[in-house]
C-alpha cells in the first residue's frame, strides 16, 4: 500500500452539533476518523496521520503526524469541548500543508482529508488558486461532504477545488447524504478509503483478486466493515494471548530461579 502522511481535518463548527447523523455530525466524524486511521496505518505501518479542526475561532493542529491512535482519540475528545463558530476551510488546508512539510519521512506521499458539514464561506476563486498550489506541491486533497447542507454553493466551490487539484491519482470528492447508516460505513466503500477505481460502478478488472476480502466492499460496505473489525479483534486477541504467554513464561522463569536459590541456600 501507499506510504503516506495524512492530515485529517474535522469540521468542528456549530453545524457539527446537528443530529441528522446519529448521534451528531461531530460524533459521526469521530467514528469515521478512527476507521480512516486504521485503514491508513494497516495499509502501511510506516504511514502517519495527523489531526486538525477548522471550526471555532480558527483552525487548530490537534495532533501532529503520528502512528499512535490514542493521540488521535485524545485530540478528538479535546475538540468536542470546543465545538462552535463557522468553518475555516481555506486556512485549515493551508495549515495542514505546513504540518505535512514537517513530516519526518520525506518519501511519504502528502495527503489532506477534510470533512465538511457546514457552509464554506471562502470565495471559489481563492479556493481554486489554493487547489492549483496543492497540485503543484503534489499534495492530494480529499473532501467528505456530509449532512444536509442548506444550499449547493458549498458543493460547487469544493467541486471547483477538486477539478483544479486533481492529478493522476488521489484528490477525491465524496458526497454522503444523511442516512440511517453510519458515516464510516458509507465512507468505507468510497475511493477515499479504497483508492482509485472504487465506487465507480461497473465491474472491476482482474476479478475478485484486487479486493481484500474477495468481494467488492462498495457493494457490501457493512459486511466489509464487519470483516475488517473481526480481523482487528482477532489480531488484538492474538496479541493479548502472546503477551500473556510471554508474561507467564517470565514468571515461570523467575520462580525457577527463586527455587534454585532457595535450594542452594538450604543445602549450604
Amino acid at each position: 500500500m501507499v506510504l503516506e502522511a495524512v492530515m485529517v481535518v474535522v469540521d468542528s463548527s456549530e453545524s457539527s452539533r446537528n443530529g441528522d447523523y446519529q448521534p451528531t455530525r461531530f460524533d459521526a466524524q469521530v467514528d469515521a476518523v478512527n476507521v480512516l486511521f486504521q485503514t491508513i496505518t494497516q495499509g502501511n505501518p510506516e504511514s502517519s496521520v495527523g489531526l486538525m479542526s477548522m471550526g471555532g475561532k480558527g483552525p487548530e493542529v490537534l495532533v501532529t503526524l503520528t502512528t499512535e491512535q490514542g493521540k488521535i482519540l485524545e485530540g478528538l475528545h479535546r475538540t468536542k469541548k470546543k465545538i462552535g463558530g463557522s468553518s475555516h476551510l481555506k486556512t485549515g488546508i493551508q495549515i495542514a500543508t505546513l504540518a505535512l512539510k514537517h513530516r519526518q519521512n520525506r518519501s511519504q506521499r502528502q495527503r489532506i482529508i477534510a470533512f465538511v458539514c457546514s457552509p464554506v464561506e471562502d470565495q471559489e476563486k481563492e479556493l481554486v488558486q489554493l487547489a492549483k498550489k496543492m497540485k503543484k506541491g503534489n499534495i492530494s486533497v480529499d473532501f467528505v461532504i456530509f449532512g444536509d447542507l442548506e444550499d449547493d454553493a458549498t458543493q460547487k466551490k469544493l467541486q471547483a477545488f477538486n477539478d483544479a487539484v486533481k492529478g493522476n491519482e488521489g484528490s477525491h470528492l465524496v458526497v454522503i447524504p444523511p442516512s440511517s447508516k453510519l458515516l464510516s460505513d458509507q465512507l468505507i466503500s468510497t475511493p477515499i478509503m479504497l483508492g482509485e477505481g472504487a465506487g465507480s460502478g461497473g465491474g472491476g478488472m482482474g476479478g475478485n483478486d484486487e479486493f481484500e476480502f474477495g468481494f467488492d466492499p462498495a457493494l457490501e460496505p457493512e459486511l466489509a466493515l464487519a470483516l475488517r473489525m473481526s480481523m482487528e479483534e482477532e489480531k488484538a486477541r492474538q496479541e493479548k494471548l502472546a503477551k500473556e504467554e510471554e508474561e507467564a513464561a517470565k514468571k515461570a522463569s523467575l520462580d525457577s530461579v527463586k527455587e534454585e536459590n532457595e535450594a542452594s541456600g538450604s543445602g549450604s
